[in-house]
């Protein structure tokens, strides 16, 4: 049986949106686990995502307060289907990422993060894959506000990148 996580991070809200676009609501409603790599900003948006999700996972980052701390770690790991997956915000500069996440999360299969707002899909020398779904509500330089779709299914099936039409960013 296969598992539908939708992962997003560096939501910002309500500084950089009031909320997320409804295609990211809408792909909320269909999977099975969602994924963010932090930078809520408020607890309100951990609160309604939390009570829409099926099943939420999440950690704090550099712009949450102390409130998200207290409620969110920052790294999550967890196994879904077989796939060990780690969460954090941040892991530094893109020189030497790959290298330096398999020296800090060995026995590691999905490392998923945030922070830049730029989209990521590398795999490390272990294997490990490294996805980073930029941010569905604050494109800053890039081209597109954006999420990720992750299909486990006996392991990493499918990764989408989606783009958010231009009439859903802000």
């Amino acid at each position: 049986m296969s598992t539908s996580l939708l992962l997003i991070a560096d939501t910002h809200l309500p500084v950089r949106a009031r909320a997320l676009p409804a295609e990211v609501w809408e792909a909320v409603d269909r999977a099975d686990v969602v994924i963010h790599a932090g930078d809520w900003v408020s607890v309100d948006a951990l609160d309604e995502l939390a009570a829409r999700a099926r099943r939420l996972i999440g950690v704090h980052g550099n712009n949450d307060g102390p409130q998200l701390r207290e409620r969110l770690p920052e790294v999550a790991r967890v196994e879904l289907d077989g796939v060990r997956i780690a969460v954090v915000h941040e892991t530094g500069d893109r020189k030497n990422r790959e290298k330096r996440c398999d020296e800090r999360f060995p026995d590691t299969d999905l490392l998923v993060f945030g922070h830049s707002h730029i989209p990521w899909d590398t795999v490390a020398p272990s294997g490990m894959r490294l996805l980073n779904p930029g941010s569905p509500t604050d494109r800053r330089r890039q081209p597109h506000c954006t999420y990720q779709s992750v299909l486990l299914d006996q392991g990493i099936a499918d990764v989408t990148l989606h783009r958010l039409p231009r009439a859903q960013q802000r």
